[in-house]
């Protein structure tokens, strides 16, 4: 089995996205469905770094099964099977690139909405809130510090962007003169349910989720969970033992990698810089903390 995989080429399926960490397959034959593969990129300002973090795709892999079966109950989801296995005939030849690190899915209409939802404030929200406490068209307490918990989780949509551009947030009136106000309310409805299942769970194994990213799709008019949930790569998780509120906090996930190429001379476009063996490493034991403390 390969421990890195940073690009896949499987000859006999069509490569129909490589993003800026998976690589979406169609497979002849089963057009209703997807073959999905976590590499071992990682990306950070849009941009996909040129080293990759040894076994980060089945770290995303595992986390995504996990979740996929916790949130079932709240809305059904695209996982057909992580079962090499149980793939089609013409996957098993490249079991070694897709064990552990692959799942075969439903192919849905894409809806083309971020679904954001935020339980504290921080990131990017947190440096527009210092402008102007109104953000995305919520009006916010005054005087809220970093990382302070909202009153009650935040669903704030954003645009999808192609690759290499920034998604943008937007009101939820923008959402509704996009999709129709019945489609925005229900996927808000979601993502805020399966947002406080999911922290409710994690607070539990000892993890904050600051903010996660859902992808919701379409299938039959109805709306499923897709593409990877709840991941050190979609969400910011943090430590509930070192939270402190007042600053930034320490985190299981790639904002310790944010951190180091922010202390750079780099203009956070291409090319990447090249990263240190040791910010690699470090990076590395942070997702697999998140995996380690969330399901064992």
């Amino acid at each position: 089995m390969s421990s890195v995989v940073t690009r896949t080429e499987l000859s006999g399926l069509n490569l129909l996205h490589r993003g800026k960490v998976r690589d979406m397959y169609e497979i002849p034959g089963h057009e209703d469905k997807l073959l999905m593969i976590a590499t071992d990129r990682i990306s950070a300002y849009d941009v996909v770094m040129a080293e990759p973090i040894p076994g980060k795709g089945r770290v995303l892999t595992q986390i995504s099964l996990f979740w996929f079966d916790l949130l079932s109950d709240i809305v059904p989801n695209h996982l057909i099977s992580a079962d090499v296995d149980q793939y089609p005939e013409i996957c098993h030849q490249y079991r070694d690139q897709l064990e552990g690190r692959s799942m075969l899915v439903r192919r849905t209409s894409v809806m083309p909405i971020e679904c954001i939802v935020r339980g504290y404030l921080s990131g990017s929200f947190w440096s527009a809130y210092q402008k102007d406490t109104t953000v995305c068209g919520f009006a916010l307490p005054p005087s809220m510090r970093e990382s302070d918990k909202f009153p009650e989780p935040l669903f704030t949509p954003s645009t999808k962007a192609e690759q290499g551009l920034h998604d943008e947030n937007i009101s939820i009136t923008r959402m509704e003169e996009l999709i129709g106000k019945d489609l925005a309310a229900e996927m808000a409805d979601i993502s805020i349910r399966l947002y406080l299942k999911a922290s409710e769970y994690a607070r539990s194994k000892g993890i904050i989720i600051a903010d996660t990213k859902f992808e919701l799709g379409m299938v039959d008019n109805k709306l499923i969970l897709i593409d990877e949930v709840l991941t050190p790569d979609s969400s910011r998780f943090w430590p509930l033992d070192e939270y402190e509120p007042g600053k930034g906090q320490p985190s299981f996930d790639k904002q310790f990698l944010r951190d180091y190429l922010s202390s750079l001379d780099w203009n956070k476009q291409p090319p990447p810089p090249e990263l240190p063996q040791e910010i690699l490493e470090k990076t590395r034991a942070r997702y697999e903390e998140a995996q380690e403390k969330l399901i064992g």
